[in-house]
């Protein structure tokens, strides 16, 4: 694997794609890239692998890139669809003699303490069971040379963040997967990143997510090198939508792996 990489465990909105019950093109598509999984990405950089988000896919989407342990996992916020594979990462526990890092910010790290009580009970004494190790977010944290800073952003009434990963002699990442604002001074800590993943969730507005344009302005205002889409809902076509964007935007799909 590259040094610094970032493989799209999913691309999906919160539904997936197929959505359930919906015969649309998009929905009925054979092609692979128009399936989506609930959005989540690992981030490997040297010996280290940073998973962003626990979804409800998790367990399908490691099994498929095979992914067999990680050093610790972050989260953007305390939506379902980010945190409902919470119990899968009892997998990532069995071998490991110390507890998994669990990085969150208050509030979301409140939400997984009541969603999944148990896990951070003392009375959780038991092998098999997943051991957290919870770490509040209050500024940048660095696993080895890989620095992470935390980006807040504005996305429906939850405490929501963004993540910029550096390292040295790679490209710089940040991902925000579900944004509807980015303020003032999260847009000016990514001024020129060179790779940005952005929430374009559909082509219409939306109350809590971007839509396609506002995404395209975001990549602009930030000055990326280049542009992925990501929490794509049943709107977007993978090809229409990939061949309609400009120069250095691109359309991310699961299990797209980017050396850095």
């Amino acid at each position: 694997m590259p040094e610094f990489s970032i493989t799209f465990l999913g691309t999906g909105t919160s539904v997936g794609v197929p959505v359930i019950g919906c015969s649309c093109d998009v929905c009925v598509s054979e092609n692979p890239r128009n399936q989506r999984l609930r959005s989540s990405i690992l981030v490997r950089a040297g010996e280290i692998s940073v998973l962003v988000d626990s979804g409800p896919d998790l367990r399908l989407q490691a099994l498929r890139e095979g992914i067999r342990e990680i050093d610790a996992v972050i989260y953007t916020h305390a939506h379902v669809d980010h945190v409902a594979g919470f119990d899968e990462l009892r997998a990532f526990c069995w071998h490991k003699p110390e507890p998994l890092p669990l990085h969150a910010t208050s509030g979301c790290m409140e939400t997984l303490k009541t969603m999944f009580g148990w896990a951070f009970s003392d009375l959780n004494i038991y092998k098999g069971y997943v051991k957290p190790d919870p770490r509040l977010i209050d500024g940048p944290f660095a696993y080895g040379d890989l620095r992470i800073t935390p980006l807040p952003v504005e996305h429906a009434a939850v405490e929501t963040i963004g993540f910029l990963f550096e390292y040295p002699g790679c490209r710089s990442l940040a991902y925000i997967p579900d944004v509807k604002r980015i303020p003032s001074e999260s847009l000016q800590r990514i001024r020129g990143v060179d790779v940005l993943v952005i929430d374009a969730l559909r082509p219409a507005t939306h109350p809590t997510h971007f839509s396609l344009q506002e995404a395209l302005d975001a990549i602009e205002a930030s000055g990326a090198r280049e542009g992925w889409l990501t929490h794509l809902g049943h709107e977007n076509e993978h090809e229409s939508l990939d061949g309609s964007l400009p120069t250095g935007v691109r359309v991310a799909w699961d299990g797209l792996t980017i050396d850095l």
